[in-house]
């Protein structure tokens, strides 16, 4: 079964800038899949046709067997409920002039979500762990760690089947970041994960499988712990070897 499909999908911003050629990838539920490559490979604007916010130029996107028709406003409203995304930046991803209850509660508004608003901000700050007090407090008064925490309870508020994650922890420090990568692993046991990274070796942390993006062609996929093991693609040889601390003993434990 498959929760994402991708197929032959290219995709340009116009005639003489191609970003994505014959794209093909398969996401099934409860998979955690972890998008690599560096800046300017296609991650964020694959990440784009997947949500929708842009039509490939040929091929087709389907989510749970059904095209990702961004024409069709009621399958379109659906689907928002469905997939949420964590962005980069938890510094400029949330209004300060808004409360953390209002920046959560906003997908339960937009998407005109019925039931308890309070409760269900309450359990998505539990989920990521804060305080339920949170909720009346803004921005500026949290750390980027628990900034990010507030990002990802916003995402989760609605209970998405698929989250998907832009370079989600490569704005926070390394003790911050490690304890966001702990708790996107304990989400992806109730929801799909879809994790954005430059950073294989985060990557290898999260993912059961991988994908390498390079210069908008997918080169290498499968099986995450495989791969960095065995990796067949230069490109992929040049990543791993750019992690020095990354060794088969810590990618087989």
């Amino acid at each position: 079964m498959t929760l994402i499909q991708v197929q032959n999908v290219d995709f340009g911003y116009s005639a003489n800038r191609q970003i994505l050629s014959d794209i093909n990838l398969d996401i099934a539920p409860g998979d955690t899949v972890g998008l690599v490559g560096e800046s300017g490979s296609g991650k964020t604007t694959l990440l784009r046709l997947l949500l929708g916010l842009a039509r490939p130029d040929r091929g087709s996107i389907t989510f749970d067997g059904q095209t990702l028709d961004t024409g069709n406003r009621a399958f379109m409203r659906q689907f928002r409920r469905q997939a949420q995304i964590v962005f980069q930046d938890p510094y400029s991803s949330l209004d300060p002039r808004q409360t953390i209850f209002s920046i959560i509660a906003e997908p339960l508004r937009s998407l005109k979500i019925d039931g308890d608003h309070r409760q269900m901000v309450a359990d998505a700050l539990e989920a990521v762990g804060l305080d339920r007090d949170a909720a009346t407090r803004y921005s500026h008064q949290f750390s980027g760690g628990q900034r990010q925490r507030i990002a990802i309870a916003r995402a989760i508020v609605a209970r998405p089947r698929f989250l998907l994650a832009d370079e989600a922890v490569s704005a926070l420090d390394l003790t911050t970041r490690t304890r966001i990568v702990d708790l996107l692993a304990r989400l992806s046991a109730e929801m799909t994960l879809l994790f954005v990274s430059h950073d294989i070796g985060v990557v290898a942390a999260l993912c059961r499988r991988i994908v390498i993006i390079e210069k908008g062609r997918i080169v290498e996929h499968g099986e995450t712990a495989e791969i960095l093991k065995n990796p067949q693609h230069p490109y992929t040889q040049r990543l791993l070897a750019s992690v020095p601390r990354l060794t088969v003993n810590e990618i087989s434990s």
